[in-house]
């Protein structure tokens, strides 16, 4: 009988490639193949080494490259013909990645493997933002939510409890109903004029970032004709957004040079 093989589900980051951990760099190397998410950066696909097979999976919304359900199939279906698998993530594996769905898939089927973790995108994007989660006197916690549900399914959040003036909010993939989320926090009592930033591509040399307020945001998304994937961070650290800013203004200044930026 044919021995199994082995699947590491791995976080690639939000997009900076020196961003990844060292266990994810050694077990890139150690692959056979390595299947990938959309959102897996360029920088970060060059590390693959060649003579290593790569499988894109890519997934958006609205656009479903590869079903979850094929997907799982695939990673189970490849570690049963005794491949050695790096199942590569955007951002963290449990942070929204579905990586849950697919650890269990592999238990299911009695595939060893392990989950390694990666820099979520809201980790990423706010300190390449200038803008930290928390901040004494500012937030006394950090809300991570998905503004889109499995299959399109309708938003059915709790718009109370979200909407505290004495939080940070976090929110995925967030874009196409962002009018829906920005309503419901302000019936629910947020107040208009709180601090909003969307940040686009964060930790890429293409990041994108604005700062304006929970009322104008929708509208400063769309004048600024900004495209997925988008953080949007909601709460009264953004107001240090300019104050901390290290990486965007050394970006809209300079072009993006890594020694200057690590000088």
């Amino acid at each position: 009988m044919k021995k199994k093989g082995f699947v590491s589900l791995v976080g690639a980051g939000p997009g900076d490639a020196e961003l990844m951990t060292l266990k994810a760099m050694r077990l890139l190397k150690q692959a056979d193949v390595v299947v990938y998410d959309r959102l897996v950066s360029a920088d970060i696909l060059s590390l693959i080494p060649t003579g290593v097979s790569r499988l894109s999976v890519g997934k958006e919304v609205g656009r479903h490259c590869v079903p979850q359900s094929e997907i799982n199939e695939i990673i189970v279906n490849l570690a049963l013909a005794g491949r050695r698998v790096v199942r590569l993530k955007g951002g963290d594996p449990y942070m929204f990645g579905r990586g849950g769905e697919e650890a269990l898939a592999l238990k299911k089927h009695r595939i060893e493997f392990e989950v390694v973790p990666g820099i979520t995108a809201a980790s990423g994007c706010s300190a390449y933002g200038g803008i930290p989660l928390t901040h004494r006197g500012m937030s006394r916690r950090v809300q991570f939510i998905t503004g889109h549900f499995n299959n399109d399914a309708p938003l059915d959040l709790n718009w109370e409890t979200i909407a505290d003036p004495d939080s940070t909010l976090v929110i995925y993939m967030g874009l196409s109903t962002l009018p829906l989320v920005v309503h419901s926090l302000i019936e629910a009592g947020l107040p208009a004029s709180t601090p909003a930033a969307a940040i686009q591509d964060g930790t890429s040399t293409s990041q994108q970032r604005l700062i304006t307020r929970l009322d104008q945001l929708n509208d400063a998304i769309h004048q600024k004709q900004m495209k997925a994937p988008v953080m949007i961070i909601i709460g009264e650290v953004v107001t240090l957004a300019d104050e901390l800013d290290w990486y965007q203004s050394a970006l809209e200044e300079n072009g993006y040079e890594k020694n200057a930026l690590r000088r």
